[in-house]
């Protein structure tokens, strides 16, 4: 008599931890729900985390680590998905590497992310994030290969956004792509200077407001005129 109380009392147990489970998570799906509406991206991130200690899910987690991205919170979208590289990731998944990799100052971990991403599904603007984090890996070959294929695939309507200003601002993909060229060109023999600055006048022709090429324009002209140490 006893053992079937004792069994009892357990199935009674087991389904009130089960209801009240599927409650929780009925409760932070609809919490999630309007956290979005309002916008409120602490709430969404609070929902999610809720949600996946409830009832864990890839894709969940995946979109945490972009909303973290999203918010500059770089280091807890790689502490929610981690930082190997993973044939079996999502695109979404390997984009917020990639992106919080590149954030954090980690240019080879973040290019590996990067490559995945273009083998799938090759396009002009991973193109530029190959090709930058190229550049500062030191493979000037295949920064060169990049650049020059996103020079000749950008189109007119295609932007790319810059951070260095207070407030972020857009060029055309195009203008980026020649700024770039001019920055890897100066990079691997700093005797190219005039080269590099008519590279980012084709630049600042297509947009004069570059602010970052407009930067790089002054420090180029600023070096060109300096008197070397052969000539004091």
């Amino acid at each position: 008599m006893k053992k079937i109380f004792l069994a009892l009392l357990l199935l009674i147990g087991f389904s009130a931890i089960a209801q009240t489970k599927t409650e929780l998570q009925k409760h932070y799906e609809a919490f999630y729900k309007e956290m979005r509406l309002q916008g409120d991206v602490n709430g969404v991130i609070n929902a999610l985390t809720h949600l996946n200690v409830i009832a864990p899910s890839k894709q969940r987690k995946d979109t945490l680590a972009f909303i973290y991205a999203n918010d500059n919170q770089h280091l807890q979208a790689l502490n929610t998905i981690g930082i190997e590289k993973i044939d079996t990731d999502s695109d979404l998944a390997v984009q917020v590497k990639g992106i919080s990799l590149k954030a954090l100052n980690q240019p080879k971990r973040a290019l590996e992310q990067f490559e995945v991403l273009n083998k799938r599904t090759p396009n002009v603007y991973l193109a530029y994030e190959i090709a930058d984090l190229k550049i500062q890996t030191g493979d000037k070959t295949g920064a060169a290969t990049h650049i020059e294929y996103g020079i000749t695939n950008a189109k007119e309507d295609m932007k790319y956004a810059f951070y260095e200003r207070q407030q972020p601002y857009e060029v055309p993909l195009k203008a980026a792509f020649l700024h770039l060229k001019a920055l890897a060109i100066y990079k691997a023999d700093m005797t190219n200077v005039d080269e590099a600055i008519a590279l980012i006048d084709q630049a600042l022709a297509i947009d004069p407001k570059f602010n970052l090429a407009s930067l790089s324009k002054q420090a180029l002209v600023a070096r060109k005129e300096k008197p070397t140490e052969n000539n004091k």
